[in-house]
């Protein structure tokens, strides 16, 4: 067996110990939690007791308009908008400069 061989056979075992490795990280499991028997209580918001009411409605109650206000309101939450409008913002802590002519008042 020539010096060659011998090397490109380590070097092969490498690849394969790499492989290995790379298959052993990639299917690893990550540790189990442990199950608790209380349910998960979520604290559910004004519209989602809202969002119950008016599906629990039906169909002869769907031209309700706070049932529509609400459903709209869902969906700009659905959507990423903002699903109540925000306070006004604060103005600015400077006011703008004018410029005023030298000479007289402002």
């Amino acid at each position: 067996m020539e010096r060659s061989d011998i090397f490109r056979a380590g070097a092969m075992i490498v690849v394969f110990v790499i492989f290995l490795a790379a298959l052993h990280v990639i299917h690893r499991r990550p540790a189990e939690r442990p199950v608790s028997d209380a349910p998960s209580v979520s604290a559910p918001d004004d519209l989602s007791a809202e969002l119950l009411r008016c599906a629990e409605l039906g169909p002869q109650d769907a031209e309700d308009p706070h049932c529509q206000a609400v459903w709209k309101e869902n969906r700009a939450r659905f959507f990423g908008r903002p699903a109540r409008p925000r306070l006004p913002q604060a103005a600015p802590a400077t006011q703008p400069m004018t410029a005023v002519p030298k000479g007289e008042k402002p």
